[in-house]
């Protein structure tokens, strides 16, 4: 058996040594990978490949008059399906239709977004609508109403955008580079658009705060950070839960879409393309909900975003309104529903359901305290 074993007739000896070590070493390799690969990635890339976009009808108008006017929401990053924000935000019945937009989990087209839209809105009679989009979902608004205001019949009354970062610039920096990191993962690692074993370990990174506290070991060595095991052992479940073994969660694949759309910076372009004259179809109004104080949101510089906004659809011939609220942060209704939905009623419905085929002015609304 000595004589007859893998690499028994190999010189000099240390080849032999040098190639039993690599099977040693590259058999588990590829055990592991085939294991990735077969119980890991393939299936996730089967279930994407049956997903598609969907637009789910989630309230009436309040009053049947608005019945032809229809609200569209949008989520951002991270998020698959609108439909739990837009149950959040009531008072847009006031405006129209409520309908809520579930992105295909493979990733975005915005174009066939745009496309069911129009087609929903053909079989429900309806000719008007207002798009809405939370942070990310504000740059997939703003390109679905280039193609909604320019390519269809359709009258697009107006577009919401809350706390929308316009391009990678208004991302505050700490943010901005974990969805860098998150690119990069999926952009050299076989299989990352579909993993979910790597959604694991980067979803359990961007909680590292948890459960790092940022000192060092006890003995001063300065090797390791120290490790809260029961923060750590929380942030695994939590993440199990909500992120891994739910069937309704946005995929890396997803992410990247979402994210690649902010790093373009397409979204000044697209607000652009609302100011310009299409046959006698009126300019959309644009509506800016973002914290009264910037600092509130840790994830946008909504400063950065309004001003940007002033300089493309601002001015004394312009069509934008911004709307500062108190106790919100970034693009979260479902957790200050109160402040939002006063927002919306106060301030973004009397300003949508105004002729918007006059130019103008700026305005800045302060949300009721």
């Amino acid at each position: 058996m000595r004589a007859t074993r893998f690499g028994a007739s190999w010189r000099p000896p240390v080849l032999r040594m040098l190639a039993r070590a690599a099977v040693v070493v590259l058999l588990p390799v590829l055990v592991v990978a085939s294991l990735y690969w077969n119980l890991d990635v393939r299936p996730e890339a089967e279930r994407l490949a049956h997903t598609e976009p969907q637009i789910h009808s989630i309230a009436d108008a309040a009053a049947p008059a608005d019945s032809r006017t229809a609200v569209v929401d949008l989520v951002g990053l991270g998020n698959l399906d609108a439909a739990p924000t837009a149950r959040t935000l009531t008072s847009f019945t006031e405006i129209g239709q409520v309908w809520a937009v579930q992105y295909d989990n493979a990733g975005i087209d915005t174009r066939v977004i745009s496309d069911l839209i129009a087609e929903r809105a053909g079989d429900a009679a309806v000719d008007h609508i207002v798009l809405s989009g939370h942070s990310m979902g504000g740059v997939i608004a703003l390109e679905v109403a280039r193609h909604l205001y320019h390519d269809t019949d359709i009258v697009l009354t107006g577009v919401v955008l809350d706390s929308t970062p316009l391009d990678l610039h208004s991302v505050r920096p700490e943010s901005r580079d974990a969805g860098e990191e998150m690119m990069r993962w999926v952009g050299w690692l076989p299989g990352a658009r579909e993993s979910r074993s790597l959604r694991l370990l980067v979803e359990v990174a961007a909680r590292k705060d948890r459960f790092l506290d940022g000192g060092l070991f006890r003995d001063g060595t300065g090797l390791l950070p120290d490790v809260d095991l029961r923060q750590l052992y929380d942030v695994l479940g939590e993440v199990g839960r909500d992120k891994i073994m739910r069937q309704d969660v946005a995929s890396n694949s997803l992410i990247e879409s979402q994210f690649a759309a902010i790093v373009a910076s397409g979204a000044s372009r697209n607000l652009g393309a609302l100011t310009e004259p299409v046959g006698d179809k009126p300019r959309p109004g644009v509506v800016f909900l973002r914290p009264r104080h910037a600092a509130a949101d840790r994830v946008v510089d909504v400063d950065h975003t309004q001003r940007t906004l002033f300089d493309v659809v601002g001015g004394s011939n312009g069509t934008l309104r911004v709307v500062r609220m108190d106790g919100t942060g970034h693009a979260n209704p479902n957790q200050a529903p109160g402040a939002y939905n006063t927002a919306i009623e106060r301030q973004v419905v009397p300003y949508l359901r105004a002729n918007l085929r006059e130019p103008r002015p700026l305005a800045l609304a302060e949300a009721p305290r």
